[in-house]
């Protein structure tokens, strides 16, 4: 099948949807608006508005203005989970260089009998390879200018320039159980498998914040254990449906809380939701009574 649809002016746009029945109070800013953000990234944030059963596209008190302020709040919401996970980031990034590295040595990352699958293993050190090879930070070309470049340099070095991702792979393909659960308990995670999925889900997460994709509503492609209790403040029920942003979120809280208690994450995602009351926060998966939960409180 060959695509045929033409491409169309903004003006031509906005016209379309306001003969699909939505209400464009201020066509300058509309037309402003798209012009700095693509039809086919706004139209995501129309889709809500949208009447299933009408004999129009738009439901009859649908806005512009409404899916701006949808659109906004995802913004925001976005720079806030991304804070958020920066912190979770660089916690676990020095657990696994300093324990990991106390327990086998400087150089764990190319010790094959550490790993837990061959190919896994084979596969990290190309990443790791690539991920130096485009590094210009001053403590590699210093590392390189007194060791050399024949080999790597040491964990604590090299894992620093890993993404979150690189870092993820290496905990999981790592062999040995004991320190992968001690650092998992040391976020009050009974056990390591459970952080991996957390690890893994919110890496995903961390993703779609950078690269700017849609959280609000987005089934995520990657779904966290949601344990039914943990040492500390928890949620006291599982998510009805944990491809959700909630479930996610709810994993996120809970590790930021074990090593930064002070954090504003709660209270700031409130406030958000306070500055954009007409959020629907069903289609992220929260459950009615959720602000009743521990973890939220």
């Amino acid at each position: 099948m060959i695509y045929t649809n033409p491409p169309l002016s903004t003006t031509t746009l906005i016209a379309n949807l306001k003969t699909d029945g939505l209400s464009v109070n201020d066509e300058n800013f509309a037309e402003d608006f798209l012009n700095n953000v693509s039809y086919f990234r706004f139209n995501a944030y129309l889709r809500p508005f949208e009447d299933v059963n009408g004999s129009i596209r738009f439901k009859p008190n649908a806005t512009f203005d409404k899916a701006v302020a949808l659109y906004r709040f995802d913004a925001e919401l976005r720079n806030l989970l991304f804070s958020a996970i920066q912190l979770v980031e660089i916690s676990l990034r020095a657990k696994i260089i300093n324990q990991f590295s106390l327990a086998h040595g400087a150089f764990w990352f190319i010790d094959p009998t550490m790993a837990i699958n061959k190919h896994k293993y084979s596969e990290n050190l190309s990443t790791l390879e690539r991920e130096l090879s485009r590094s210009k930070d001053d403590f590699i070309q210093e590392h390189y200018d007194k060791y050399g470049r024949e080999d790597f340099p040491p964990a604590w070095k090299l894992l620093d320039l890993t993404s979150f991702g690189t870092l993820t792979k290496l905990y999981f393909n790592f062999a040995d159980r004991r320190v992968k659960k001690a650092i998992a308990r040391s976020y009050g995670v009974p056990q390591h498998e459970i952080l991996e999925s957390w690890m893994k889900a919110v890496n995903t997460l961390r993703n779609s914040c950078a690269h700017h994709n849609r959280v609000w509503n987005r089934i995520m492609p990657v779904m966290p254990q949601i344990p039914l209790t943990l040492r500390n403040a928890w949620i006291s029920s599982r998510p009805s449906n944990s491809n959700r942003l909630y479930a996610v979120l709810c994993c996120l809280i809970y590790w930021l809380n074990s090593f930064h208690p002070s954090n504003s994450l709660v209270d700031d995602f409130k406030k958000l939701l306070t500055k954009y009351p007409n959020t629907d926060v069903a289609a992220m998966g929260f459950p009615n009574n959720w602000e009743t939960e521990p973890l939220w409180q």
